[in-house]
Parts: C-alpha cells; sequence; structure tokens
C-alpha cells in the first residue's frame, strides 16, 4: 500500500537521520571529554610541580630577574621532554622556558597568560607558535609578599588530535552503524508487509461495506488484534447501514413534514446564507423555481425585518418571537399579509425562521373587538333611555294609589337591570379601549401616589357609606410612580366595589400603595366571604363568577376584575390575589419602576 512505502522510506530517513545525530552528538562529547580529562590532568601536575619545587623559591626567581637583563634561572628540578614549563613576568616577558632557550615573544596576549595575570588560574589549547604543535596549556598566578601576581607559573605538554586518537575505531564504527540501519530497514520492511496485509483487508471491508460483512473473517496470519478490529469493523458497519436507513426515513419523514406545513421555514447559517426552504416558504415569496442555496435570506425575502430578526436571534443565542406585515400586489399595497415570526438558534450553529400567517386570526380579533365596541355604543342610547323613564315613572307613580306597590316593584326591576346592563355596557367600552390601545398612546406622568389612592377611596365613599363600611388609605407620604393615573384610578375603583360587594356592613376596607424592590404595589385588602382555592387562577378571566346568583344579585358585571389584569398589563405590570373562604381576600397591581422615591409612610 502507497501509505505504507511512504511510511517505510520516512521511517528509513528518520533511523538514519537520528544514527547521523546520534554519531556526531557521540563523537563531540567524547572530544570534548578528551580535551577536558587532559586539561584536568595537566592542572594536577603543574600544582604537583609548584609544589615539589617550593612557593617561595618560585616567587624567588620572580624577584630576582629583570626584563632588559634577565639574570640566569638555574630551575632546581629537571623537566622531563613531555612537559614544557615557562616562567612569565607580569609584563608577558617569558623569563625562562624549558624547550626554548631564545628569546621568545611576549605572552601577555595568551588566553592562560591573561588569566593568571588576573590572579586566576587558566587553561587553552592551540598549536604553538614556537614548536608548531597542538598543546594545551595551564598557568597558575604566583602571588608576592604584597599579594599582588609577581609572575606566572605555566605548564604544558603536547596532544594528538582527537580525530587520530579515534582513528582506529571510526571504522568499525561506520560499519556497525550501516549494519544496525540495515537491519533497521530489514524489520521495517517485515513489519510493513505484516501491517499492509492486515489493514488491506480492514480497508476492503470499509470500501465493500455490506458485501464484504458476509465473508468469512481471517484466521492465518493475522494478529489478535486485527482479528478484533476486524470483528469491531464489520459490527460498525451493520451499525452504521442501520443508522443510515434510519436517517434515510427520518429525512424522508422530515421532508414530507416540511412539505405539509402550512407556515413557511426558512433554515440557515450564520451569515444567512440559506441551506433549507420548505414548498410554503417558496411559494410565500416565489422562489418555486429558484436555487436557494445560493441566496441570502435578503435576497430571497427582499425584507430587512426578517434580516435584522434572523441576526437577533443570532447574537441573542435564545429564541426569539416578533410579529411582522408584508404587502404583495403590485404598488406594494394590494394585500396585507400578517405573520407570527419565530426566530431560534441551531446546535451546531445557524439560525432558523418560522412564519406563522395569522392574518386571519387578527381581522376576526379586529371584528370582535370592533362587535363589542359598536354593540355597547349601540346599547348605551337604549338602556338609558329605559332608565331615565323608569325613574320618572317610579316619581311619578305614587299619584295613582291603586297598584302603587306592585308597579314600583316593577320599576325597581327595570331600573336594577337596566343599571346593570349599563355597568355591563361600561365595562364592555373600558375593556374595549384597554384592548385597541397601547400604553404609549397615553401620556405617562410622575404620579404622586397619594393623589391616586385618594381619589378612588373618595369615589367609593358613597357606596361604602350605604353598607356602613369604612375605607382606610394607608401610603407613604411622597411616593411617586410613573404611570396613567386614570387608569390605575379605574382599577382601584373596580377592586374596591368588588370588596364592597362581597363584605358585611361594619366591617373596614384597606387600600394601600407602596415599594417593593423596583416595583410600586397596589393593595386592596377586606375581610368578606374570600374566594375558595380553586377559583383563585381563573379569578381575573372576563365574565368569570364564582357566584353567579350572588354576583348578579349583587350588580356584577364579570368584567371588573378583568379590567384590572388589562390595566396592569398596560403597565408591563401584573395582578396577584391571595383569599381564603370566609377570611377575606388581597388584591395586589404591581407595576415596574425605574425609579421612586419613598419617604416615611403615613396613615390617613
Amino acid at each position: 500500500m502507497t501509505i505504507f512505502k511512504n511510511s517505510l522510506i520516512t521511517l528509513g530517513l528518520a533511523v538514519l537521520g537520528f544514527s547521523a545525530v546520534f554519531v556526531i552528538s557521540v563523537l563531540v562529547f567524547m572530544n570534548s571529554l578528551y580535551y577536558e580529562i587532559n586539561i584536568t590532568s595537566l592542572r594536577d601536575t603543574a600544582r604537583a610541580l609548584m609544589t615539589a619545587i617550593g612557593n617561595d623559591r618560585v616567587k624567588e626567581l620572580f624577584l630576582a630577574h629583570d626584563d632588559n637583563n634577565p639574570a640566569e634561572i638555574i630551575f632546581p628540578l629537571n623537566i622531563t621532554d613531555a612537559y614544557r614549563l615557562t616562567l612569565i613576568a607580569p609584563s608577558g616577558f617569558v623569563l625562562w622556558d624549558s624547550y626554548v632557550t631564545e628569546r621568545l615573544v611576549n605572552h601577555i596576549d595568551r588566553e592562560e597568560v591573561a588569566a593568571a595575570l588576573e590572579g586566576r588560574e587558566g587553561s587553552s589549547r592551540r598549536d604553538s607558535i614556537t614548536t608548531g604543535m597542538r598543546r594545551i596549556y595551564y598557568a597558575i598566578p604566583v602571588f608576592g609578599n604584597n599579594g599582588n601576581v609577581t609572575g606566572v607559573f605555566r605548564l604544558s605538554f603536547s596532544i594528538p588530535e582527537f580525530v587520530r586518537r579515534v582513528s582506529s575505531i571510526i571504522i568499525p564504527f561506520i560499519i556497525f552503524i550501516c549494519l544496525f540501519i540495515a537491519a533497521a530497514f530489514w524489520a521495517i520492511v517485515m513489519y510493513s508487509r505484516s501491517l499492509s496485509s492486515s489493514l488491506g483487508r480492514l480497508v476492503s471491508i470499509a470500501q465493500a461495506s455490506a458485501n464484504v460483512v458476509s465473508d468469512p473473517e481471517a484466521i492465518d496470519h493475522v494478529a489478535p488484534e486485527f482479528r478484533s478490529l476486524e470483528r469491531a469493523l464489520r459490527a460498525m458497519t451493520v451499525e452504521l447501514n442501520l443508522r443510515f436507513e434510519q436517517a434515510k426515513a427520518e429525512g424522508s419523514r422530515f421532508a414530507a413534514i416540511l412539505d405539509g406545513m402550512s407556515d413557511a421555514v426558512f433554515a440557515m447559517d450564520n451569515a444567512l446564507r440559506l441551506h433549507l426552504v420548505n414548498p410554503k416558504a417558496r411559494a410565500l415569496f416565489n422562489l418555486e423555481d429558484s436555487d436557494i442555496n445560493s441566496m441570502t435570506l435578503l435576497e430571497a425575502t427582499h425584507s430587512t425585518e426578517l434580516v435584522e430578526t434572523a441576526r437577533k436571534a443570532i447574537t441573542a443565542s435564545s429564541p426569539l418571537e416578533t410579529e411582522l406585515v408584508f404587502y404583495s400586489g403590485p404598488g406594494g399595497s394590494k394585500h396585507e399579509q400578517q405573520f407570527q415570526v419565530y426566530a431560534s438558534t441551531l446546535e451546531n450553529g445557524g439560525v432558523i425562521l418560522v412564519l406563522k400567517e395569522v392574518t386571519q386570526l387578527v381581522r376576526l380579533e379586529r371584528i370582535r373587538k370592533d362587535f363589542v365596541s359598536n354593540v355597547s355604543h349601540e346599547l348605551r342610547t337604549p338602556i338609558q333611555l329605559i332608565k331615565g323613564f323608569s325613574e320618572t315613572l317610579h316619581d311619578t307613580v305614587y299619584s295613582d294609589r291603586e297598584n302603587t306597590a306592585q308597579i314600583i316593584h316593577f320599576i325597581e326591576i327595570i331600573r336594577k337591570n337596566a343599571g346593570n346592563m349599563e355597568n355591563l355596557v361600561s365595562d364592555l367600552l373600558n375593556l374595549a379601549n384597554l384592548e385597541n390601545a397601547g400604553l404609549g398612546s397615553y401620556d405617562m406622568k410622575e404620579q404622586n401616589v397619594s393623589f391616586i389612592i385618594e381619589e378612588a377611596v373618595s369615589s367609593m365613599e358613597l357606596q361604602a357609606k350605604v353598607k356602613q363600611i369604612e375605607i382606610v388609605a394607608e401610603y407613604p407620604e411622597g411616593l411617586t410612580a410613573v404611570l396613567y393615573s386614570p387608569f390605575i384610578v379605574q382599577g382601584l375603583i373596580n377592586l374596591i366595589d368588588n370588596s364592597i360587594k362581597y363584605s358585611p356592613p361594619n366591617s373596614k376596607i384597606w387600600v394601600s400603595a407602596a415599594k417593593s424592590d423596583e416595583d410600586i404595589v397596589f393593595q386592596v385588602r377586606d375581610t368578606g366571604i374570600g374566594i375558595p382555592p380553586e377559583h383563585l387562577e381563573r379569578i381575573f378571566e372576563r365574565f368569570y363568577r364564582v357566584d353567579r346568583a350572588r354576583s348578579r344579585e349583587a350588580g356584577g358585571t364579570g368584567l371588573g376584575l378583568s379590567i384590572v389584569r388589562h390595566i396592569a398589563l398596560l403597565h408591563k405590570g401584573t395582578t396577584e390575589v391571595e383569599s381564603r373562604a370566609g377570611e377575606g381576600s388581597v388584591f395586589r397591581i404591581r407595576i415596574p419602576q425605574s425609579a421612586v422615591s419613598q419617604p416615611a409612610a403615613n396613615q390617613s
């Protein structure tokens, strides 16, 4: 196999290179060690020789000389021919040399001499100019009585080059290295043949897939590890074939689901290049014959809003939901389509957009709101007329003494039901106004909370006095909140009205406001009949009544708490309720605030 041929060449070159580096490294190390050992031996000899002569005697030899007219030095010991002893003055002048008798050049520039003149021992190796031979030198400084260097005691001897010393073993060493490389190559070739045979079968299984899976397993000349690997590869091939069929079936099901979806689906990478578009999306943006793989989202939809939504989802790395409007037809205004757009990032990168058309739902919701508004306006006039005439009849009926009690009873029924219908129409109109307009349509101002509570309480005081109920207002002095006060007043009035209707006579109702973290919390608490726990989750639904008969008797419309909830939602707030049957109820409106002040509390 080609891979093993290449590996063989690479491995052979690696072995050759390693061998060369190894041989060179060994030779360099041995050369360094060779000179180091000789210098150490020369150092020990020089020190021993100087000790044998005597430090005082050597010092006298240097003190008795004169550079211009040197005295004859009689050395006390005989120096063998192997060593050369040289006495050098501080000026570099050679006083005496055991090898040369004539005058020598100044030695002050010699490496070992310069070191000795600085007061430390020094060594070097070089070819001697005087003798013409490779020598190693070792110099020892000689100190006078005052501690200054009075001369240099230098010993040297000739040594053969390292190459000459090892020349006798170089050829056998090279032969050994060549034999080693040849043996390594032979081992590599044998191993690569065995490896190629085993792996070749595995490659065949991988290439032929299921056709070879049914073949008998290899028995001879195959290592146990490769036999185990072959079994694992066969099992893996069977598993991959099974998974491939499953993935193919899943892909078919996924494609069928996408094709049958009524929602438009776009899938793209982080650069917003499309790689999946379902038929609904193709039909929506006229992409039936287009190659979407070469298009971006902007090129396919021509919608900067969709592009911005996809980019926000990628930046936030979390699902995003919004509503968009598209126009189709000549001039871009013939047909309006509204969509709920859901954007979500993919695990492996990218984003998916799902467009659900809600044009019909929006139209029906608009019709519903218009119906409520129109019906409320249409009912208001006849209801007011019925109520007005019933009150007129009530005031004039006393002139006819016959059947007066029965007529008064009928008139009271008419007036009561007309009042209930008027309240229902009023609540329907309030609810329609809250649903049709967002909070941005109103002037949000920073209001003093005390004025809001006092206005709501004063509006309900007359109704509370009829049942002899006391309303207690509690709030911090100077507490302010950014809100639309008419809505909050209306919400508090609805809650107080509810408490009055379902509280016993001679009881109390507490209306309060306080700051909680970054929220303003308005609260109405009573000691009335309370609400059973199974009704608490649905209490803010429109037309939901805990006790329908009692609610109608009390004149309730079933819309008061729903209006309170819409007021809270318009302020991006929430409504809360706590209640137990027979123990009273606590209703709260929680309004988020960015900054409010809260001095000490006051009660009025």
